[in-house]
């Protein structure tokens, strides 16, 4: 039987690993086997809070919302119900940044609310 060795092709394995775990501390950017677990943890991590940012980002709108809303004399589930009825398409997003940054924009959303 003839050797055949898989010095290309594991070179370029661990290689394509090592280079994912660029940046990463001590010996978990050096050895491969440590890397490559490393890797695989990163990479679930990075999964796992791409989904988890934008149920943050959600929840931090709602609460700027209903603060805003608060100061009007309201609260989120009446403003949100409101703003359905009367048929204002805004989303949640757009009415954090107008809660943040533009008060009187927001209070003439309130007054038409009532």
């Amino acid at each position: 039987m003839v050797r055949i060795k898989r010095g290309n092709i594991a070179r370029k394995r661990h290689k394509k690993i090592l280079k994912l775990a660029k940046g990463f501390r001590g010996s978990h950017s050096k050895l491969f086997r440590i890397a490559n677990q490393q890797v695989m943890k990163a990479l679930r991590y990075g999964y796992h809070g791409r989904k988890r940012r934008k149920r943050e980002f959600r929840s931090l709108w709602i609460t700027r919302i209903n603060a805003a809303a608060r100061i009007e004399g309201t609260n989120y589930s009446c403003f949100i119900n409101s703003l359905k009825r009367q048929h204002i398409a805004l989303n949640r997003k757009m009415l954090a940044q107008l809660a943040v940054s533009d008060q009187n924009a927001f209070k003439q959303l309130t007054k038409i609310m009532n």
